[in-house]
Parts: structure tokens; sequence; C-alpha cells
């Protein structure tokens, strides 16, 4: 009965220690950089060059930025992917495999 216990509780201790990074890693997206000279400066958006690229990204009142950024002006900017919009297709079609539509056949 108790090793019964012991090995639930083992179990129940790897599912709450599997899920915590989950969980955390679900509550902090991944951030990135970028770096370049300003090229413009509004209140919803800032573009940078880097190589040959124009960069613009938005921002709001929670973007974190000295208020004397202006063009021409080096900045790096650390920023987070966010999807806006979310269009499912469907499922993947399978392979040939499922092809000619019957579903699995009765044995006679």
């Amino acid at each position: 009965m108790k090793l019964a216990t012991l090995f639930r509780a083992g179990l129940l201790s790897l599912a709450a220690a599997a899920a915590v990074p989950a969980a955390a890693r679900a509550e902090s997206p991944k951030t990135y950089q970028v770096t370049g000279p300003v090229l413009e400066v509004t209140d919803s958006t800032i573009t940078v060059q880097k190589g040959k690229e124009k960069w613009q990204l938005a921002r709001d009142k929670d973007t974190k930025a000295p208020a004397d950024v202006k063009v021409g002006d080096k900045v790096t900017i650390e920023y987070s992917m966010t999807a806006k919009n979310i269009e499912s297709k469907g499922a993947a079609k399978s392979d040939k495999s499922d092809k000619g539509g019957g579903g699995a056949k009765s044995a006679k």
C-alpha cells in the first residue's frame, strides 16, 4: 500500500514539474532586438534602418522610451511577436494512403 502511495506521489510531482516550465514559457514570450538609426518617430510607431531593411515597430503608452528619441539617433529596440489574428484552415490533409475514401473495410 505504501509503495502505491509513493508511486502516485512521484507521478504527481513529475506532472507538476513538467507543467510549471510550460506555464512559465506561456507567460513570457521570447524577445528580440533590432539596432539601427531612427528614420521616423510617431506616437504609434518607430522606424529604424537595419542594413537595407526598414523596420517599423508599433508602440503604445506602455512602451518604455526616452522622450527625446529623434530621427538619426542610433537605438536598440527590444520587441516580442504578438499574434493579432489567427485563422484556421482546418486539419492538414493526410498522405495518399487515405485516398479512395473508404475508411476500414469489413472482413467477409
